[in-house]
C-alpha cells in the first residue's frame, strides 16, 4: 500500500501565518522530484504549534492539491484518545489515504492503554499507521502489542523511529510480511529496508527529495550498491539537519533552495550560525548547491 520515500512535510509560514500557496508549491515540487508520498502535520509539520483549525486546513489543502497523484498520510497524533479520534475522522473526511498516529506522549500509557488508544483510532475506518518513537513519547510499543494491533483490518503499518533495526524482522514475523514497515530515522533507512522495511517517512526528503526517492527505489529493487552510494551523499545532510530540531534544519535547507522561508513558531527558534554552515556544506556535498 505505502512504500518508498514519504516526506514528513514541513508547514511553511509567512509572517506567522500558514502559507497555503507555499504549501501547494511544495506539494508540486515533491511530485516533480519523485517523492512517493506526503505526510503533512506530523512533528516536522509543526503540529504541536498549529491550532486545530490550521491542522485540518493543512491536511485538506495537501489532499486537495495532491489530487490523488501520490498517497497522503495525514498526521493525526495526540496523547488524548478523543482528540486523536477527531483528527483521524477529519483526515478521513478530507480524503487522506491514511492517518499517522503517534504513541501517546507524556502520560505514558501501558501496553493495554496503547491497544485501547489505537483501536479507537482505527475504528474510525481510515487506515492507520502507528508511529512508534519512544525517544519523544516516553513509551515504547512492544512487538507483541504491535502484533495484536496488526490484527485490526485498519491498522496497516508502522513508522518505526526506535533506531533498533532488529525490530524489523521481529515485526515481520509477528505482524506478517504485508504489514507496512517504514523507517522514521533517515540515517538508518538503508539498513531498515535491508532488514525488511519498505520505505522511510523522511525529514531529509524535504531538502533532497530526488536523492531520497532514488535511494529508496534502489533498495526496493535490491540494488544496495547504488543505495549505499546515495546514502554516502546524503549522510552529512542527515546529520546536519538534526544537529538542532530537524524541522528547523529542513526549513533552512529549503530556504537555501529558494523554496520557502526558514520561519518557525516558538518554542522553536532559528538555527545557530554554526548549524547553518553545516547544513549548507552538507547540501554542497550532496550536490544540491554549488
Amino acid at each position: 500500500m505505502f512504500k518508498g520515500s514519504f516526506v514528513a512535510l514541513v508547514t511553511p509560514f509567512t509572517d506567522g501565518q500558514v502559507d497555503l500557496p507555499g504549501l501547494k508549491r511544495l506539494v508540486d515540487w515533491h511530485i516533480e522530484q519523485g517523492t512517493h508520498g506526503l505526510v503533512p502535520v506530523g512533528t516536522t509539520g509543526e503540529s504541536p504549534t498549529l491550532s486545530h483549525a490550521e491542522h485540518d486546513l493543512v491536511v485538506k489543502t495537501v489532499v486537495d492539491h495532491t489530487a490523488g497523484r501520490i498517497p497522503v498520510i495525514a498526521g493525526a497524533g495526540s496523547n488524548n484518545t478523543v482528540e486523536t479520534v477527531r483528527l483521524v475522522e477529519a483526515a478521513k473526511a478530507s480524503g487522506a489515504d491514511a492517518a499517522l498516529v503517534v504513541t501517546p506522549y507524556y502520560n505514558r500509557p501501558t501496553q493495554a492503554g496503547l491497544i485501547a488508544h489505537f483501536t479507537a483510532a482505527a475504528d474510525c475506518g481510515l487506515p492507520v499507521v502507528i508511529y512508534n518513537i519512544p525517544g519523544r513519547s516516553a513509551v515504547d510499543m512492544t512487538v507483541a502489542t504491535m502484533a495484536e494491533l496488526a490484527k485490526h483490518p485498519m491498522i496497516v503499518g508502522v513508522k518505526d523511529a526506535t533506531g533498533d533495526l532488529s525490530r524489523v524482522p521481529k515485526q515481520r514475523m509477528l505482524c506478517g510480511t504485508d504489514f507496512v514497515q517504514m523507517s522514521g530515522e533517515d540515517a538508518t533507512a538503508l539498513g531498515f529496508n535491508a532488514h525488511g522495511g519498505v520505505g522511510c517517512i523522511s525529514v531529509t526528503a524535504n531538502v533532497a527529495p530526488a536523492l531520497c526517492a532514488r535511494m529508496q527505489e534502489a533498495t526496493l529493487a535490491g540494488d544496495f550498491a547504488t543505495a549505499l552510494t546515495l546514502t554516502d551523499r546524503l549522510m552529512p545532510l542527515h546529520e546536519a539537519i538534526f544537529l538542532e530540531p530537524g524541522l528547523v534544519g529542513a526549513k533552512y535547507g529549503l530556504s537555501l533552495l529558494g523554496l520557502g522561508e526558514p520561519e518557525v513558531r516558538t518554542p522553536l527558534v532559528p538555527l545557530t550560525d554554526g548549524v547553518k554552515d553545516r547544513i549548507r556544506a552538507a547540501m554542497v556535498h550532496a550536490g544540491l548547491l554549488n
